[in-house]
């Protein structure tokens, strides 16, 4: 049962798109669409003769004219109704995503240090590089970077999706936007964007299209439309000359009128595609929208349609991007609990999801419950980039955990080595797809805590999928070849590149291109962002970085990086959608030529008569029949080229023959019946 509210919503947009297509009769939008500006000129000529006609010096019949007029300016109407659709459309969800946008009270801080001590000020009055404080219930009041705390936030009004995620300070998880809601705990956030800036007013103004630019495809086919415009407006001027002559020199028969060459120009010109192509482009953006993907540029859309490579980054975006301590593995003469202690007492000050997981696992597995950090004495050594481990220093006690070749260096700069047997059980955990994990004291290995990433769910379904699509999907991850190998062979990819640096990626994208490949790259931090810039579709996951949503082209409000099956076939979708209408509005022109050109000339030459083989009941009947089905037809495709046609994995030569067998002959019968029904019909009101 319809509720009162749906109908009236219903008639709301409608009314306002029936004003909209009024409104885009100003000149300067016309002339963007050359087709339909042409259709536009006419419509004005014709407006021209319907008035000299009223002032009693016409060529043709008032009654003819004035209907010949209406359905020229109905054509236009119908042309802008069909922009106005699609474009209502991507307006309702950018109204949902403004009720998202609130005026919240933000507590600014003086100093990203000072957290007991803030001011509130209005969301409307930050800017970038303020800091404020967002704690359990609050609203993050505009789009920022997490600098300190650890938290739970609802992202529904963004994302859609109910489950909050975690948001920390470094990392790829430190990205916020703002009119997201932190469900527990607290967060210090440096604002990125000023008003007018974030990702919310960025995602509006593309879903409502006002920064929509033309793709290289549908530019191409406005410049082919074009020049058959042109060609059929030469054909057309010059009959009248043509007419002129002929009726001179056989003194015979009447001179075509202006009113028939405009009606025959519009008919004969590709009105239909020219109608529905900004349709077609502004629907596939909302289709998007709809799979909760905004795509920065038409252009991406389309190039989604062929891309034939795929490059997921690992962490993030294959495994879930949190590793786990799963298991410890001591070496031989040293027990699981002194391995777990030791371990645990290297991760007390490791605020990172590794860390924090050692200490859980240590605490569950062997009941070894975590210590005062302040009562241990110890001096902490921070993880850094450099030494690629981290430690404590406690009571004449060197604990280190960390890479396996820097914990191997750190033993043997303490007079230890590193025994072949522990290489032995690193390859083998590696082969699993883990992670070691190398805990040492002194110079001794105790043992080797076991990281595992784990596999999103359902990701090797997707990738089987992809393959089908004949896409090709290469994980990169910045683990040993034994690691990424096994992740690969699990996660399902086809390829993998191990111990990948941002060059390795970007160096792997461009010598695909090179190869005449189009390359897509899901991604979510910030060292994915120059492969991502380089990509051809690029689509960044909404948990990442900043940094990577800005190279991207795509984002992702999933953060699903298989989301780019659907991308794919919403790309297809859009070029299999305008091809489908081309064909058709070419097929529907030549038809056309049947039922207007004899009728357009019999005037001139009677003997065309003979051609008339439908039938029509008079010379404008046919005329005016063709000027209506022209109109008509575009209505009736409006709901095509907003829905798109239904995407199947079939080849290309597979769906060239099914344009034409379904496409183009049905563009050929369909104006036979359309216009002779139409002829029927104004035989039977008495138009004409």
């Amino acid at each position: 049962m319809i509720k009162n509210n749906d109908i009236s919503f219903k008639y709301k947009m409608l009314k306002n798109n029936i004003l909209q297509s009024f409104l885009k009769l100003k000149p300067l939008h016309q002339v963007h669409n050359p087709v339909m500006f042409s259709v536009y000129v006419g419509s004005i000529l014709i407006t021209g003769l319907l008035i000299q006609v009223m002032l009693g010096q016409g060529e043709m019949p008032l009654n003819f004219i004035f209907n010949i007029t209406c359905w020229l300016w109905f054509t236009v109407l119908f042309a802008n109704f069909s922009e106005a659709i699609a474009e209502a459309r991507g307006k309702a969800q950018a109204e949902s995503l403004r009720k998202a946008r609130r005026e919240i009270q933000a507590k600014k801080l003086s100093s990203p240090t000072t957290r007991a001590s803030f001011a509130l000020t209005k969301s409307a009055d930050l800017r970038a590089g303020h800091y404020v404080l967002v704690e359990e219930g609050d609203y993050i009041p505009c789009d920022g970077e997490v600098i300190e705390g650890i938290a739970s936030v609802n992202e529904s009004a963004i994302t859609g999706e109910s489950a909050p995620v975690i948001r920390e300070s470094g990392g790829d998880r430190s990205s916020v936007t703002g009119g997201t809601r932190v469900t527990s705990d607290w967060l210090v956030i440096k604002i990125t964007a000023n008003p007018g800036e974030t990702f919310l007013d960025h995602m509006i103004n593309l879903v409502e299209g006002a920064k929509r630019q033309k793709t290289p495809n549908e530019i191409a086919l406005n410049i082919l439309l074009a020049k058959l415009t042109i060609i059929f407006l030469v054909v057309c001027v010059t009959l009248l000359p043509y007419s002129i002559f002929s009726v001179e020199t056989m003194n015979n028969g009447k001179v075509v009128s202006i009113t028939t060459l405009i009606s025959l120009f519009v008919c004969l010109a590709p009105t239909t595609i020219g109608a529905l192509v900004s349709a077609i482009g502004i629907a596939g953006m909302d289709r998007m929208i709809q799979r909760n993907v905004v795509a920065l540029s038409g252009r991406a859309i389309e190039a989604a349609g062929d891309v034939n490579v795929l490059l997921l980054d690992k962490t993030g975006t294959i495994t879930l991007g949190n590793r786990q301590a799963s298991e410890f593995i001591p070496v031989e003469g040293v027990t699981l609990e002194t391995l777990a202690d030791v371990a645990q007492l290297a991760s007390l000050a490791d605020e990172t999801a590794e860390g924090r997981s050692i200490v859980i696992l240590a605490k569950e597995k062997y009941a070894i419950r975590s210590r005062n950090i302040q009562e241990l004495q110890a001096t902490f050594i921070p993880f850094s980039a450099q030494t690629r481990m981290s430690g404590v220093n406690l009571q004449g006690r060197e604990i280190r955990k960390g890479a396996t070749e820097a914990i191997a260096t750190f033993i043997k700069e303490r007079g230890g080595h590193f025994p072949p047997t522990v290489q032995e059980l690193v390859n083998t955990i590696s082969r699993q797809g883990a992670t070691p994990l190398m805990v040492a004291e002194g110079p001794r290995i105790l043992g080797i805590v076991k990281l595992k990433d784990i596999v999103k769910g359902g990701i090797r379904e997707r990738f089987t999928e992809l393959r089908r699509m004949g896409i090709k999907t290469i994980m990169v991850t910045g683990d040993n070849p034994l690691t990424a190998a096994a992740i690969a062979a699990e996660a399902g990819v086809d390829d993998f590149l191990a111990e990948a640096t941002p060059e390795d990626k970007l160096n792997l994208i461009r010598s695909l291109q090179k190869e005449g490949r189009l390359v897509a790259m899901a991604g979510d931090g910030t060292n994915d962002a120059p492969a991502l810039a380089q990509a051809d579709v690029a689509v960044a996951m909404n948990t990442g970085t900043p940094i990577a949503k800005e190279a991207g082209n795509m984002v992702d409000l999933d953060s699903n990086p298989t989301k780019l099956i659907e991308i794919v076939e919403i790309g297809k979708q859009l070029l299999m959608t305008r091809g489908t209408i081309t064909t058709f509005s070419i097929a529907n022109d030549v038809a056309k030529y049947f039922a207007i050109l004899p009728a357009a000339f019999a005037s001139t030459y009677p003997a065309l008569n003979n051609l008339n083989i439908m039938q029509l009941k008079s010379t404008q009947s046919a005329i005016l029949s063709a000027v209506i089905f022209n109109a008509l037809i575009i209505i009736f495709l409006i709901p095509l080229a907003l829905r798109g046609v239904r995407y199947a994995r079939v080849s290309a030569s597979h769906l060239l023959k099914t344009n034409i067998l379904i496409y183009g002959v049905g563009g050929l019968i369909a104006p036979f019946i359309g216009i002779k029904l139409i002829d029927l019909i104004l035989q039977g009101l008495s138009v004409i």
